[in-house]
């Protein structure tokens, strides 16, 4: 697996609650992968319609090999390191500017209430 790399410096913010520029762009990669799926999925129906395949009944019946789930595994990782990235980065950014005096000026703040 590639190492993942993250875009310097500040991204734009479009909402003001906290979050949902993530869950927008969590949705929009959903929506970007089911979108292809989609097209994906409608084409192979066409081809294997047209070689006539029943593709419902090979698909139930269907056994992956070790190296078949290997390969989806692999993909489906990759695909959730982009569906969290925004949420990675800002774990990633917070950390790297954390110190201890920030840290003990929380707990004052959090203290007064």
């Amino acid at each position: 697996m590639k190492p993942v790399r993250d875009a310097k410096g500040k991204r734009p913010q479009f909402y003001d609650q906290p979050g949902v520029d993530q869950a927008m762009s969590m949705i929009l990669v959903l929506a970007e992968e089911f979108a292809v799926l989609r097209d994906r999925q409608d084409t192979l129906e066409e081809v294997l319609a047209q070689h006539s395949i029943d593709v419902t009944a090979a698909i139930e019946a269907h056994q992956p090999s070790p190296e078949i789930l290997t390969r989806r595994e692999e993909w489906r990782q990759a695909f959730l390191a982009r569906l969290y990235y925004l949420a990675r980065k800002d774990a990633a950014d917070a950390a790297r500017n954390d110190t201890q005096d920030r840290y003990l000026e929380t707990l004052e703040t959090i203290a007064k209430g």
